[in-house]
């Protein structure tokens, strides 16, 4: 048996990222999104144009529904008390005094009652998932003609529904119809009955929707602060498309760009047949890499007055083949830096806080509470290991907060597959990122939303009948 003595590097930790709530105000800032908002507002309340006072919402609902959905609308503008989460939710004081807007039942006309006869066709059908997406899709083409009169769509789900939601052929109704409604250029937004109508907790319920509301208007409620202007990320993603005999016909590949405030400008998507795949993972080639990067820098520059960025940073959740590396330098040579990370959920490694000794003669003890978020430990000159869960004493002063409540948070592992330098830039950009999800009222996702959005809008995408090759709104996907 060997004596040696293994030791692990020393691990540092960055503060929790802060949130900013104006374009002109740089003190307007804050590391608690919700608190942020009641006190500054949201980052688009000055915009000229930006969101149209008021939000117009058309709705597609059960006929038993009506009273439900009345109710909500009123309390959207009704203030609540948390009843959940009471370390970080906060009071909704109602939709206008947050967001400085309105949100209003769209006109008479714009609201389609589902007929009586679904529930028997849902419950008898061998396909119940064809029918509700047969009915749904149907009602929004009668809202298609008066498109200009309304901002969001939105569309109630009952529970009895729920076997129709998907099928075991990889349907699924949510991205079925958010795939519709986003080549028509509408943003959607599902209630479920569970989810939202019957919440008991209705400040958590109103926090939600009024965001992801706000959002898909149009609206900024934050971005993040202390960021580097020259810098841009790209989330990058793939779906399969199988031919009726299991084979893949297609890869569709999806590639987001965000500010380096971690705003998204839009995203593109088109199909190849140029790549391989191994397992479930695919690659792209040299040229099809270069072609994807290449639309993705476009985007940053049409935003921009055609400037490219200095830095750009690209995350995928698989590794980066010496082909694809050699792509995106191919398409990104404007950029001084170009850094390329592999970004894995999975990972074997856990790490338990060790409370120090009251007194040398004590030990130390694991402590009642995890490690804190923003902790990082490098493995190597290549790879990381970031805990994005775990206590965030800043979020309740002198407490400690951990969103999850329990368990041991694992961290996610960064690898470098191009680029230099220490690991302070990366670690605290994903952590910031990690706060940029628009369509939730939490503090942070496990993920940076460059691989959340990346991934849902590959899933999303896939059903959308054809892909056009012009540049998509992400607001449209949420």
């Amino acid at each position: 048996m060997s004596n040696e003595i293994w030791q692990l590097p020393a691990h540092l930790r960055v503060a929790e990222p802060e949130l900013l709530f104006s374009p002109d105000r740089v003190g307007d800032r804050h590391v608690h999104p919700l608190r942020g908002l009641l006190q500054f507002g949201p980052y688009s309340r000055n915009f000229i144009n930006r969101v149209f006072d008021p939000i117009r919402v058309a709705t597609i609902f059960p006929h038993d529904f009506k009273r439900q959905l009345r109710g909500l609308f009123n309390e959207l503008e009704q203030k609540h008390t948390p009843r959940e989460r009471k370390d970080y939710l906060v009071d909704f004081p109602g939709f206008h005094s947050v967001f400085g807007v309105k949100v209003v039942p769209a006109d008479a006309g714009l609201h389609i009652v589902l007929p009586d006869g679904i529930n028997t066709e849902v419950e008898t059908s061998k396909q119940p998932h064809t029918v509700l997406a047969r009915v749904i899709t149907d009602a929004m083409s009668r809202l298609l003609p008066r498109r200009n009169e309304y901002d969001v769509i939105l569309i109630v789900l009952p529970d009895r529904w729920e076997d129709a939601f998907e099928d075991d052929k990889d349907f699924d109704l949510h991205d079925y119809i958010k795939a519709i409604n986003a080549s028509r250029g509408i943003p959607t937004q599902f209630i479920n009955e569970t989810g939202a109508l019957d919440y008991h907790c209705r400040a958590s319920v109103m926090w939600r929707l009024s965001i992801a509301l706000y959002c898909k208007a149009g609206g900024v409620p934050w971005k993040l602060a202390d960021t580097d202007p020259a810098t841009a990320f790209i989330g990058l993603s793939y779906a399969l498309r199988f031919a009726s005999d299991g084979t893949v016909k297609f890869i569709t590949c999806c590639s987001q760009v965000f500010d380096s405030d971690g705003a998204g400008l839009e995203f593109i998507a088109y199909e190849t047949n140029d790549a391989r795949t191994e397992g479930p993972n695919p690659f792209l080639s040299r040229g099809e890499m270069r072609r994807v990067m290449a639309r993705s820098l476009s985007l940053y520059q049409r935003r921009h007055a055609g400037r490219s960025p200095k830095r750009v940073t690209v995350h995928k959740t698989t590794e980066f083949k010496p082909e694809e590396t050699e792509g995106c330098f191919d398409a990104l040579s404007a950029a001084s830096d170009i850094d390329l990370y592999q970004i894995q959920q999975e990972t074997s490694w856990s790490g338990v806080l060790f409370a120090p000794p009251r007194s040398k003669h004590q030990k130390s003890v694991a402590a009642m509470y995890p490690c804190e978020r923003g902790t990082y430990m490098p493995l190597g000159e290549r790879e990381v290991l970031l805990w994005t869960q775990g206590d965030a004493p800043e979020i309740a002063p002198g407490k400690h907060f951990f969103k999850e409540g329990k368990g041991i948070p694992r961290p996610i592992t960064l690898k470098r597959f191009a680029g230099h330098g220490g690991w302070d830039f990366p670690v605290r950009s994903v952590l910031g990122l990690s706060k940029m999800n628009w369509n939730n009222d939490s503090l942070y996702d496990r993920l940076p939303i460059t691989l959340r959005y990346a991934s849902e809008l590959a899933r999303t995408i896939k059903d959308m009948p054809v892909i056009s090759a012009r540049p998509y709104e992400v607001r449209l996907f949420m």
